[in-house]
């Protein structure tokens, strides 16, 4: 991890470097402003709450979390370069909803109007099924739904969400027809997994380790099996070229100082290698990623390619 300090030559340092290091040393100077732009209790709201203690013993400063929901969080999102741009307010990103969002309609802002520092973890995507279920491996689903198109019923967090995208991307994999029915998040999907009212959930693995007395998870977008789920196959081991999930970031306003930009990327890429807050993540679920300032371009450029073949098959662009 980068240092936000440099070791220089005597004589080699500038001025220019010199302050940088000094508005570096000094930030933040206040408590910080974390804006979720959802409402409490969702995966974005946990993840905040276990970065917080991490962010004080690394700063000294509170981490003061705020709920702004609305339309998928585009609310907070479209109002979030009105916010201060001090350094000292942030914003919860997600992906693929900044990016599919102003692809599918006007939300009040585009995906570059957000200026990510940080992506720090992802929920894979998962098939889950009811442990009573009579699908024991993902191949038994892919075989009914081979025999009766359109048959097999997914619940999922909603429209144009990451759940949407997978599902979209597997059918095609598989050559299927599946019925996906877009849920108001996913506590209401994984209800209707458990009531019967469909086959199937297009969830997370985060889902499985909240519910594993009552369902099953069949198979996991993750480049490598999950510690919490070790007999459970990644799609990949399984034939098919699926990996990709809900993608968390954190976002400074628009004109927010360069310095601060970078020294927030450090701070909650080093809570991002802590022994113990890897730990207390993996065991909700969750896989973590480190995408630094200097590589979120590249990595929203691949996420975008990405999302944007999906987007032709909801008909969102040409």
């Amino acid at each position: 991890m980068k240092s936000p300090f440099m070791t220089v030559l005597a004589g080699a340092v500038t001025s220019l470097a010199m302050g940088t290091a000094v508005a570096q040393s000094d930030f933040p100077s206040k408590d910080l402003s974390y804006i979720i732009p959802f409402g409490p209790g969702g995966e974005s709201d946990i993840s905040a709450r276990l970065q917080q203690e991490y962010f004080t013993d690394i700063t000294g400063q509170e981490a003061v979390i705020e709920y702004k929901p609305g339309g998928g969080g585009a609310v907070a999102w479209s109002q979030f370069n009105d916010m201060p741009a001090d350094g000292h307010t942030i914003i919860g990103t997600n992906l693929p909803h900044i990016i599919l969002q102003p692809l599918a309609k006007d939300v009040g802002f585009e995906t570059d109007d957000l200026n990510n520092f940080y992506f720090f973890h992802y929920s894979p995507d998962a098939i889950l099924v009811p442990a009573d279920s009579p699908y024991q491996t993902l191949e038994d689903l892919v075989e009914a739904a081979e025999e009766a198109p359109g048959s097999i019923t997914f619940s999922g967090s909603g429209t144009y969400s990451a759940n949407h995208v997978a599902q979209t991307r597997f059918d095609e994999l598989a050559g299927i027809t599946t019925t996906y029915i877009p849920y108001k998040g996913t506590g209401a999907a994984v209800t209707a997994l458990k009531s019967g009212e469909v086959s199937a959930e297009w969830g997370y693995s985060t889902v499985a380790a909240n519910h594993q007395d009552d369902t099953r998870m069949l198979a996991i977008a993750s480049s490598e099996r999950h510690p919490l789920f070790p007999d459970v196959p990644t799609f990949q081991e399984l034939g098919y070229d699926l990996e990709g999930g809900a993608y968390r970031g954190m976002a400074v306003p628009q004109g927010a100082p360069e310095e601060a930009k970078q020294r927030l990327s450090e701070i909650f890429g080093e809570i991002n290698q802590d022994p113990e807050f890897v730990q207390r993540m993996q065991e909700l679920g969750f896989f973590l990623v480190d995408v630094p300032a200097d590589e979120v371009d590249d990595f929203l450029a691949e996420r975008r390619a990405e999302y944007e073949e999906v987007a032709r098959a909801f008909d969102l662009i040409d």
